[in-house]
């Protein structure tokens, strides 16, 4: 399904762009055959994406594997919201969404997708939810972008782009999907 051409967004000041739709497109390609290479194909694979930006970048990657292999890959979503080890911290702003796996990840390869990694407590936060539906043969993690500063030891089996940043630095995936445009930027 085409996609309708993202619009140029106004730039804010101190913003700055570190992928653009393009460069992301290369970067989803790039993962999505690093998940072909990594598990000998993906007859045993599904793709769970994080909600709320995770969920496109899975969408799409099925796409992309579906042109390479010729199989279809099954995508489900994920709300980590209540497994978040930051939930009483959050308190009253967390926004709960209705999680969507309408199939098994017993004994399957679980790729779980987001848009960002950060601490890797949304990560492990996503783990502890997709036990609920099972338990996978294996858990590997993409995200288009690392930006480093890890609070547990998770760290992503594929990445689109390693951004360097400080802790005061502000990343944000943007898709076509949820904001009309796509681009990753630094604040």
């Amino acid at each position: 399904m085409p996609k309708a051409k993202s619009q140029k967004p106004k730039m804010e000041a101190g913003v700055k762009v570190v992928m653009d739709e393009v460069e992301m497109n290369r970067a989803l390609r790039r993962i999505a055959n690093q998940i072909i290479e990594a598990n000998k194909g993906v007859d045993n694979i599904i793709l769970v994406g994080v909600i709320q930006r995770g969920l496109p970048l899975a969408r799409r990657l099925a796409e992309i594997i579906e042109k390479e292999e010729g199989n279809k890959v099954q995508v489900g979503s994920l709300d980590v919201s209540l497994y978040r080890d930051d939930l009483t911290q959050k308190g009253q702003y967390i926004e709960v969404r209705k999680s969507d796996i309408p199939f098994t990840v017993t004994d399957k390869v679980v790729v779980l997708v987001d848009d960002v990694i950060f601490a890797g407590r949304t990560a492990r936060a996503a783990m502890d939810g997709l036990k609920d539906y099972g338990r996978a043969s294996k858990i590997q993690m993409a995200a288009l972008v690392d930006r480093g500063h890890r609070e547990l030891p998770i760290h992503p089996d594929f990445t689109g782009k390693v951004i360097p940043t400080s802790k005061k630095e502000e990343v944000k995936v943007e898709v076509f999907e949820v904001d009309g445009v796509d681009r990753v930027i630094i604040k």
